[in-house]
């Protein structure tokens, strides 16, 4: 994987999120899972693009992300298309 690898990127905002309490709650609420079936969950096809989605569907979260990890929103946008999120939100 590199750098700007989709995945590589979706597997970071999934770290990210973990260390954000209620943005982690927030996003197992939404996406329905619990924290215990977090881990079962991420090897499911469409996981990593349903992490992207959870950002690109919320801008603000999307900044908090690039301002902590110093990826650009368009970084983000390029590996949720990349990994079949659309073209548009």
């Amino acid at each position: 994987m590199t750098h700007n690898d989709p995945q590589q990127i979706a597997i970071e905002v999934l770290g990210w999120l973990a260390s954000e309490p209620e943005l982690l709650s927030r996003f197992l609420a939404l996406s329905g899972l619990e924290a215990s079936n977090l881990r079962a969950a991420a090897g499911q096809p469409g996981f990593l693009v349903g992490v992207l989605s959870f950002l690109m569907t919320h801008e603000p979260t999307l900044i908090r992300f690039s301002e902590a990890s110093g990826r650009p929103p368009e970084a983000v946008a390029r590996a949720w298309r990349e990994l079949g999120g659309g073209s548009d939100i």
